[in-house]
């Protein structure tokens, strides 16, 4: 059976939308519901047997830890072993917002949220759905992104429904993602702080936060056990091959598409600022050059590629900028 799709558009589906997610979770099941970033494939965080359905759903490797949402700082103290001053600095700046914060766990979080692991990323999103749910059940949810491992994440109940339509019940259709990107991971379980995963709150402002300059970067990749999501080398795919180019003019960008022996009629190109002419190409698709609008926009615009049947995915190289590190990030394990 495919899933039930439920609407939040005016206070009355709102809340009955609540109430019904609410008490799906309550039983110990999965459902899709809506963030600022993406779409969360969402269970209770304290049910290790209700968290491992979302592995099962997704295909989720075990050693891919999943971040732990909560609707206040007291519920995210309980996740916790350890709450030092910095967290209370971020929490402050950034919450409810697109930021993860890396702590040592609370005993009370399952192993299969953190990939066995010494801690637990937590975040209190920004949606009023998501916040609104949390609270009625009384309980952290544990949620990644509601799509199949790898695979390009959701921004609209549309995306949930057109991948993990027929493995769950409920979907909640709380309008498109106004992020559009996943959060960013800041691990304070280790001095300085590391930025596990980039996204659209940047080092530049976490220092500032910080009172200092000393926010570590992170590498591409990793080894040992995971502390984060977004760490495999090869994540938010999408169907099509996937490229990073930058070019000069039509005839270098023909130059360097000759080398993949790829019909032009199969290939989609996303740009920002070096417009192709748009007959050489199934379709040239124009993002905003701007961080946050182009960040928004994005999965959407690899969902539609995919959907029209795209071989070949080109996208315009995104500038070096630190407000553009997270899109930078997703475009370059997208491309693995």
């Amino acid at each position: 059976m495919a899933a039930e799709i439920l609407s939040t558009h005016t206070p009355a589906l709102f809340q009955k939308a609540v109430r019904r997610a609410a008490e799906w979770l309550r039983a110990g099941e999965v459902v899709a519901l809506p963030t600022e970033t993406v779409y969360g494939l969402a269970a209770n965080a304290l049910d290790a047997p209700a968290v491992a359905k979302i592995f099962q759903i997704k295909g989720r490797p075990a050693h891919n830890p999943i971040i732990v949402h909560v609707a206040s700082n007291e519920m995210a103290k309980a996740c916790v072993s350890a709450w030092p001053e910095l967290a209370g600095k971020f929490s402050k700046a950034f919450w409810p917002g697109p930021l993860t914060l890396v702590l040592p766990r609370a005993e009370e979080i399952p192993d299969n949220v953190t990939a066995g692991g010494a801690t637990v990323g937590i975040r209190w999103p920004s949606h009023p759905f998501m916040q609104a749910v949390i609270r009625e059940c009384g309980f952290p949810l544990a949620a990644p992104s509601a799509n199949l491992s790898n695979q390009i994440s959701p921004t609209n109940a549309e995306h949930v429904g057109a991948r993990l339509g027929e493995k769950i019940s409920l979907i909640v259709d709380g309008g498109q993602s106004q992020v559009g990107i996943e959060s960013t991971v800041l691990d304070l379980s280790v001095s300085p702080p590391r930025i596990l995963r980039p996204g659209m709150i940047h080092a530049e402002s976490l220092a500032a936060v910080a009172g200092e300059s000393r926010i570590k970067n992170s590498e591409f990749n990793f080894e040992g056990t995971l502390r984060s999501p977004g760490l495999l080398a090869k994540h938010y795919s999408p169907k099509a091959k996937l490229v990073i180019l930058n070019w000069s003019d039509d005839v270098d960008l023909r130059s360097q598409l000759s080398t993949f022996n790829v019909e032009p009629a199969t290939i989609h190109v996303i740009v920002h600022t070096k417009i192709p002419a748009g007959e050489n190409f199934a379709d040239v698709s124009v993002m905003p050059h701007d961080a946050e609008a182009f960040a928004r926009a994005l999965y959407a615009e690899l969902h539609r590629c995919d959907a029209a049947g795209a071989k070949l995915i080109v996208v315009e190289a995104p500038p070096d900028l630190p407000e553009w590190s997270g899109i930078a990030d997703r475009l370059r394990r997208a491309a693995v």
